[in-house]
């Protein structure tokens, strides 16, 4: 009940909205309906403050949801683009011929000239 009459108070600045902010405004406001236990115990002199809660609430789960995917995949690329640059790096060291011992590096030999 107190939602509707506050979605009754906020009505004048809907109706300023484009059709389109319309529609996320009315489901902005249907949100709170998934906490209406939680916002009907909490007892708060001004309506709102639950409602926007709500909102917070939810918007946070979903965020929060988002970063944990975006980790994820980024963990899952990360671990791929190691494996490929592992077995590259091997058959790098493969295909190049055996290092020159360290004793005999900046020596040459009269051969050599």
């Amino acid at each position: 009940m107190a939602l509707e009459m506050e979605k009754l108070d906020w009505k004048p600045f809907r109706n300023a909205l484009d059709k389109k902010d319309r529609k996320l405004f009315d489901d902005m406001f249907d949100i709170p309906r998934l906490y209406t236990s939680a916002c009907s115990y909490s007892v708060q002199t001004v309506r709102l403050y639950p409602i926007l809660m709500s909102i917070l609430l939810y918007h946070f789960k979903q965020l929060t949801q988002c970063i944990s995917e975006a980790e994820r995949i980024e963990a899952k690329l990360n671990s791929s683009k190691n494996k490929g640059s592992t077995k590259e790096k091997e058959e790098e060291q493969l295909a190049q011929p055996t290092a020159v011992p360290q004793q005999r590096q900046g020596q040459l030999r009269l051969s050599e000239f």
